[in-house]
């Protein structure tokens, strides 16, 4: 990186760390000073476990709906069409909005992925 890119990326960091309130650590310091109680940010913990339950959801809907489905075909009298027809219009809905959230990760990747550095 050219001075320019160091500077800026410095600012950067700085900027971030004050709005945290962290404490800046100073020139040629280690990131560990800044956060001495090595707590990982919980923000992005949580967003992981956001979509890690969100896609075990849109999972769980499709495995209901294939258990329905078969049932239904096998002649079991207790599963109706209209609730194979429900489950499977909500396990397309999850699964539709699904990937449109993968799509939008992957068009947000290649937009930062294409910023020049």
């Amino acid at each position: 990186m050219d001075i320019k890119t160091n500077s800026l990326f410095a600012q950067m960091q700085n900027m971030s760390l004050q709005a945290t309130g962290n404490k800046i650590p100073a020139v040629g310091g280690d990131l560990q000073a800044v956060n001495p109680t090595g707590q990982v940010n919980k923000s992005s913990n949580d967003f992981g476990n956001l979509l890690t339950d969100a896609l075990k959801t849109v999972n769980e809907l499709q495995q209901d709906t294939g258990a329905k489905k078969m049932a239904f075909e096998m002649g079991d009298r207790s599963v109706t069409l209209a609730e194979v027809m429900i489950a499977s219009s909500k396990s397309g809905v999850a699964l539709d909005a699904t990937v449109q959230v993968r799509n939008k990760f992957v068009e947000a990747y290649k937009e930062i992925m294409s910023m020049p550095v």
